[in-house]
């Protein structure tokens, strides 16, 4: 027979009827007496008070659990995994999912992009992306310009024709036209230029 309470005279000694305590609020492995005196063995597994817990289903992973403020959560936060991804736009940022990420991903610039960031792209002394420019300046291009004359037959102009890098204009002459008189006492009109042999 278990014993709750205990009274010596008009003094208690031992009063058990007044406590709560039961098995799956005691830690499990340590024993207590319940209100009526029988010995109680704790089936409780927490082992950590959670009521100042803050997390997040969404701030865990997804299918785990954890406990927060005394309750269970499954996590819902997505698992990317390791994300790699490339810039190919400079409008164009490269977009983070949410969720974890476990670090093994990375972010670089499009093959084909990074390809054209060469010395010889970029001015000189400019430094683009740990790349410094080569490509120097126009200040010592050289322009001139261009008389033509047109002929009967095509012809093509470039600026190696006057010694130059580029032309900077172009002036036509007009068609010729060229009246004289034949034997026959008309008129022989000539039109154009032939182009020397």
């Amino acid at each position: 027979m278990a014993v709750s309470k205990v009274i010596y005279g008009n003094q208690t000694l031992v009063d058990l009827t007044a406590d709560t305590v039961v098995d799956n609020k005691l830690l499990s492995g340590y024993t207590a007496h319940g209100a009526d005196g029988e010995a109680i063995t704790g089936s409780c597994t927490f082992d950590a008070d959670t009521s100042d817990a803050t997390a997040l289903d969404s701030e865990i992973l997804a299918t785990k659990t954890a406990y927060v403020n005394g309750n269970k959560l499954t996590g819902s936060m997505a698992n990317r995994g390791s994300v790699s991804g490339t810039i190919s736009d400079l409008a164009t940022p490269y977009a983070i999912q949410s969720g974890y990420h476990d670090g093994g991903g990375s972010v670089s610039i499009d093959a084909t992009e990074a390809a054209k960031i060469i010395p010889t792209n970029i001015r000189k002394d400019i430094t683009v992306l740990g790349v410094t420019g080569t490509m120097e300046g126009s200040e010592s291009v050289t322009s001139g310009a261009v008389n033509a004359t047109p002929y009967t037959t095509a012809q093509t102009i470039v600026p190696a024709d006057i010694g130059k890098d580029y032309i900077s204009e172009v002036t036509v002459a007009a068609i010729a036209y060229v009246e004289t008189d034949n034997a026959a006492g008309g008129k022989t009109v000539t039109i154009g230029t032939v182009a020397p042999s």
